[in-house]
């Protein structure tokens, strides 16, 4: 077996063998599906230059790639678009953020049928938009109101999506109960121990909640999505919620693991009771207005993420920029000035920098060459990195269905 694979088979070790199958296919895929699934050996690989550390510490949400960006209800029921992936959050510096959204975008420049010099192009402008953010020292958000380009195609086109619908694709109705849809797409089935876990987790859970009711629990399956936590203990559960069988919810329980990027960050790491706690918390600072139902919690003994699955998540169909440059430019522009923005809403927070040190950074001009050069030297490794897990793919090295 090659090092690369004794490094991602080490570090996926103990995870659900039937999800773990789906994430090592998956990432035999492309580059930027591999990036996607492999932040920890990104960070492992990622050479120690000055520009990395010549920079302010901020709370950063440790796998910063466009995809991690998408649409959500708030707490205060109105929808925005904002990062919505913290399980990998720690304090670092402001560039461990940056050169992997730009690594991001040249490793997907084939994807996404872009050339070298317009993939540089959007380096460059992101960049730029990150700074001037940052320099401008005033934290905002993006909403339909305020949103541009393909965000706020997105955002306009939720308006017309309804609970019902979106119960429809995850769910079976019969009579007037409604079934999770156990498909190997969305969802997988749970043995008979895991929906007891689960359905007596969340029996004790609803038992301190203002409305118990709204959390009587319907069914249980295993959950698929992303592709790094792929594997990861995470279920989906169909709740009460508003009533049966159009007012159910959907509820996502997931696992907070350690951060796969603070033991290579120069930055002292904050204690935290949980892992669940880390992910919560650094979300709620980092955002504009939290996720609706967003809590950590204890289960089965091990800190776990619970939140809800709305009908207004989504992502921007990047695919559809339509060879017009500045549509893609207007996108990933958004995603740097909501990270500026982050990182100006949560300074000053157990050691992260205050906004007076963050707008001077925005307002230097000497990081952001060097930034670019190092996303280069990063989208190289990526490319040799997945070549050799391709072989040691195809020559059986991921086999782990077998394995178990």
């Amino acid at each position: 077996m090659s090092d690369i694979a004794k490094i991602i088979a080490s570090f996926n070790a103990g995870r659900d063998p039937e999800r773990l199958a789906m994430k090592y296919q998956a990432m035999r895929g492309s580059p930027f599906v591999f990036l996607r699934g492999t932040c920890h050996l990104f960070y492992d690989r990622l050479p120690r230059t000055k520009v990395l550390d010549d920079a302010p510490p901020v709370w950063i949400c440790g796998d910063m790639h466009f995809e991690n960006f998408g649409s959500y209800k708030g707490d205060n029921r109105l929808i925005y678009f904002d990062n919505n992936d913290f399980d990998e959050a720690c304090l670092a510096p402001v560039p461990y953020e940056l050169v992997r959204l730009l690594t991001s975008v040249l490793v997907a420049a084939s994807d996404l049928k872009l050339s070298r010099a317009q993939a540089l192009a959007l380096c460059h402008t992101a960049l730029d938009a990150y700074a001037t953010a940052l320099a401008f020292g005033k934290s905002r958000w993006i909403e339909a109101e305020t949103a541009v380009g393909m965000v706020r195609e997105l955002l306009d086109g939720l308006a017309s999506r309804t609970r019902a619908a979106h119960l429809d694709r995850r769910t079976v109705l019969k009579g007037k109960t409604r079934v999770l849809k156990v498909d190997g797409k969305k969802a997988l089935p749970v043995s008979d121990e895991q929906r007891a876990a689960v359905m007596q987790f969340m029996q004790r859970f609803a038992a301190a909640e203002p409305n118990p009711e709204f959390y009587r629990t319907l069914d249980v399956a295993r959950r698929i999505a992303g592709t790094g936590s792929l594997g990861v203990d995470r279920y989906v559960i169909l709740v009460e919620g508003k009533g049966s069988p159009d007012g159910n919810y959907l509820i996502d329980l997931k696992e907070a693991l350690p951060s796969s990027v603070s033991p290579h960050v120069r930055v002292a790491q904050p204690k935290w009771q949980t892992d669940a706690q880390r992910v919560v918390e650094v979300q709620r600072r980092n955002q504009g207005v939290s996720q609706a139902f967003l809590r950590a919690v204890d289960f089965d003994g091990r800190s776990y993420v619970l939140r809800s699955l709305q009908p207004s998540e989504d992502r921007v169909a990047l695919a559809d920029w339509d060879g017009k440059l500045p549509r893609l430019e207007e996108v990933i522009n958004s995603m740097a000035e909501l990270s500026a923005w982050a990182h100006l809403r949560s300074g000053g927070r157990q050691k992260s920098a205050i906004a007076d040190d963050l707008i001077a950074f925005g307002n230097r001009r000497d990081w952001q060459l060097p930034l670019i050069d190092l996303a280069t030297q990063c989208e190289k490794q990526v490319a040799e990195d997945w070549k050799a897990y391709c072989d040691a793919f195809d020559r059986g090295a991921f086999d782990v269905t077998k394995k178990a």
